[in-house]
């Protein structure tokens, strides 16, 4: 029996995908491949399958990552084609490792974030998303699972850079994440319409997650 990290790439219409229905969608793909995986005991036994990190709907992600249980030795490159077989569209498995950090380890993500401004023009949007992310204070609506409470996200704006593109803004950023909660990089956006009027219509892509040390999560 060996863990394997299963590395996949969720974009495009796949990111209107739930994490609750990406489980069921790796689930069907694991059954219709017939490969040998370790199932749970009990009276309703399933794949054993544990997710790094769930991602915000509506968000690519592009290093995803998942662990599995293999009953047996198998070559990444046959559970590659096996499982690109039977995903659907715009869900991609590229690579397959052995684990070498555990979850509770990972305490960042880094997102690339594109914004169109409307009505304004990127270039003046840009000016005022700066000032905006330059404030000592930027007391935001978080949500929690007590429910919403005033957050200040200006403490966590250490690590980002922003620049004008063919007309859209586009966001470089890092920001704590973790199983315990962390820092959405919608409240970004929620910042920059409270202290800068701009009303911001994103696409997110999560491109990597790390540990405390900055060491990519692997």
């Amino acid at each position: 029996m060996k863990n394997v990290r299963i590395w996949f790439e969720k974009k495009d219409t796949a990111r209107y995908i739930s994490h609750l229905d990406l489980n069921r969608c790796m689930s069907r793909a694991f059954h219709k491949t017939r490969l040998p995986l370790w199932y749970t005991q009990g009276f309703n036994p399933h794949v054993f399958v544990s997710f790094a990190m769930p991602l915000s709907l509506g968000m690519d992600g592009l290093r995803e990552c998942m662990d599995v249980r293999l009953l047996e030795e198998m070559d990444k490159e046959t559970l590659i084609e096996k499982l690109n077989g039977a995903l659907p569209l715009d869900i991609h498995v590229y690579d397959v490792t052995e684990p070498v950090m555990a979850t509770h380890e990972i305490a960042f993500a880094h997102y690339e974030i594109s914004y169109d401004p409307d009505p304004v023009p990127a270039g003046e949007a840009e000016k005022i998303l700066r000032d905006v992310m330059g404030r000592e204070e930027l007391i935001v609506e978080k949500h929690t699972k007590k429910g919403p409470k005033d957050f200040n996200l200006a403490p966590y704006l250490t690590d980002w850079s922003l620049k004008t593109e063919e007309g859209r803004l586009h966001l470089s950023i890092t920001l704590p994440i973790g199983l315990s909660g962390g820092v959405n990089p919608s409240l970004v956006k929620s910042a920059a319409e409270k202290y800068g009027g701009l009303t911001l219509f994103d696409r997110t892509a999560r491109t990597c997650l790390f540990n405390e040390k900055m060491e990519p999560y692997r």
